[in-house]
């Protein structure tokens, strides 16, 4: 039977150790987890589509109008 080969870190490509231990699984390192999340946070990470407009939905810099 054919053994899997390791899992490689979504940011550096190096194996990562699966263990309970790992708390930062599925990444090899906690820089590699925080690359990671800069990359988020950066907006790097984006899902191809037209542009949205925040009002449409109520978004943080829609403009509100108050109830009377």
């Amino acid at each position: 039977m054919a053994t899997r080969p390791p899992p490689r870190c979504p940011t550096c490509g190096q194996p990562v150790e699966i263990s309970a231990e790992n708390a930062v699984f599925p990444f090899c390192t906690a820089q590699c987890k925080l690359v990671d999340l800069g990359r988020w946070l950066d907006g790097s990470y984006r899902i191809p589509g037209a542009p949205v407009d925040p009002e449409e939905f109520g978004g943080r810099n829609a403009v509100r109008e108050e109830e009377d």
